[in-house]
């Protein structure tokens, strides 16, 4: 009998030569074939992947149902063959709560492959997905990248439903809508998105879902594959998406009105729209008084400053402009730069280099060692460039200077585009002196009100300037009057609260 190839057959044997012969008969993949009823009158088949699924589960809950409570039951043959015992083994026998009824190849390998175990009864084209999943997982640890002194310490995984529980954990609204659609076409990964229906900007949630439905790409093995292919600009240093492994910020950005982008296999989620602002804000700012969040969020835009223009600008004034410095400290810059055979350019740029690449080393060599780098780096390469007359000590001051400052932005993507710019502010102030970073300046803020993030302007709420907005940009003020939500990212549901709380009585 020829059987369509995408449509399960009423015949199991056919079925379960079929899955092993597309399979190749991979190891890992577990097909039994068994009887079940009274005297063996039911055959049956169920087909799961060893290392994804959960055994006990299995055995518990399915091959203990189907195998001892039907024979049990008492169905004899003439009973059989009188009901439906695909419905009656769906419907009243199995003890499992996710259920799906499938009829398609395709849709079968991808339940088999993701986790589930499915269930193929003879004489019946259609087969019973059931939720198993059980792999092995790195549990909720505290996030790495984004530490905090105050506030929760844990962090997503690289299980989406672990990471939805996590976001659901913190808000308990019925209007949290999560979408689930899969992406790849080898590898089928499941890419959710998560918003607040009824305080999220609809046209905002349409451009994401088109965004995502224009995807067409083998594989998606991490969430910087769905960043770059939904960005809203590709030339440009400036991340125009957030990610972010912390639950609570991904928490406090839906309640906002942005939406959040999960991605199965990876604990970085994704948030858009992502603005200028919002790379210069930690969750910590909201656990820690006004005063406190606002003085670290001023130390944060001077760190932004220096690590962007501090060796652009020592270059410029000690090559074009050394009449701005003070007699006595020019008298020790000159001193200094006596016996040094390099212009400051080469100077700076063979420092920022060297300390870029001590960065990566230190990155990438196991933690045990990677301190050790650190260490001979600072101390023994530094030390003995200024003693061997290679660079002068200033110079290695202003690199560290600026190496810590670029430490203190809470987003790695916004601390990359820094680092990238100040080698263009570098050329700029060796060529043009103070001239050319005025210039670069200039055309750096151009390009940042030129960028959008889904349609939002990048530089919110500065420009366009929004008065109602600059409670929580560089100031944060205190959460009772924080009663509004960004107006450009919610046009909607603005209020957080109809009736706001009230200032505390001194």
């Amino acid at each position: 009998m020829k059987q369509q190839i995408n449509l399960i057959s009423s015949e199991l044997k056919y079925n379960i030569e079929h899955i092993k012969k597309t399979l190749g008969n991979s190891s890992d993949i577990v097909v039994r074939d068994f009887q079940a009823g009274k005297n063996g009158e039911i055959n049956l088949g169920i087909i799961y992947t060893d290392g994804l699924s959960d055994k006990a589960f299995i055995q518990d809950f399915i091959l203990e149902t189907l195998m001892v409570e039907i024979r049990n039951a008492d169905l004899d043959s003439n009973v059989v063959n009188t009901i439906n015992m695909f419905d009656v083994i769906k419907s009243h026998s199995l003890p499992v709560g996710d259920i799906e009824e499938i009829s398609e190849f395709q849709k079968l390998f991808l339940h088999v492959l993701s986790g589930d175990t499915i269930i193929l009864i003879d004489g019946f084209p259609k087969g019973i997905a059931l939720s198993s999943r059980g792999w092995a997982d790195r549990g909720v640890q505290e996030p790495s990248s984004q530490t905090v002194v105050r506030g929760p310490k844990d962090g997503f995984s690289e299980t989406l439903r672990t990471n939805t529980a996590l976001i659901r954990r913190r808000i308990k609204d019925p209007n949290l809508w999560l979408e689930t659609k899969q992406i790849g076409k080898k590898t089928q990964t499941d890419v959710a998105i998560m918003y607040l229906k009824g305080v999220v900007n609809e046209k905002t949630v349409t451009e994401v879902q088109s965004r995502l439905n224009r995807i067409n790409i083998d594989a998606i093995l991490e969430s910087g594959y769905i960043e770059e292919l939904i960005q809203d600009e590709v030339f440009t240093p400036f991340p125009t998406v957030y990610n972010t492994e912390r639950p609570d910020s991904v928490a406090a950005a839906i309640l906002e009105g942005r939406i959040a982008i999960l991605v199965d296999g990876t604990p970085f989620v994704l948030v858009v729209p992502a603005l200028f602002v919002h790379f210069f804000q930690s969750s910590e700012d909201y656990y820690q008084r006004a005063d406190i969040a606002t003085l670290i969020r001023l130390l944060r835009y001077l760190a932004l400053f220096l690590s962007l223009l501090t060796p652009s600008a020592f270059i410029a004034v000690t090559t074009f402009h050394q009449e701005m410095l003070p007699t006595q400290l020019l008298i020790s810059l000159a001193s200094q730069r006596e016996g040094v055979p390099f212009p400051a350019i080469v100077e700076a740029m063979m420092m920022e280099l060297t300390f870029e690449i001590l960065r990566e080393a230190g990155v990438r060599m196991p933690r045990a060692i990677g301190s050790s780098i650190s260490i001979v780096g600072a101390l023994v390469i530094g030390q003995a460039a200024v003693e061997a007359g290679i660079v002068t000590a200033t110079m290695v001051i202003i690199v560290s200077l600026t190496a810590i400052c670029s430490f203190v932005f809470p987003s790695f993507n916004m601390s990359i585009a820094i680092r990238i710019l100040r080698f263009l502010f570098m050329f700029l102030a060796a060529t043009f002196g103070l001239f050319g970073i005025i210039l670069g300046l200039i055309v750096m803020v151009l390009h940042l009100n030129s960028l959008r993030s889904f349609g939002i302007p990048y530089l919110a709420p500065n420009a366009p300037f929004i008065l109602q907005d600059q409670k929580d940009n560089i100031i944060r003020m205190p959460h009772w009057s924080l009663f509004s939500r960004p107006r450009l990212i919610n046009q909607k549901d603005t209020d957080r609260e109809d009736t706001p709380s009230p200032k505390p009585s001194s």
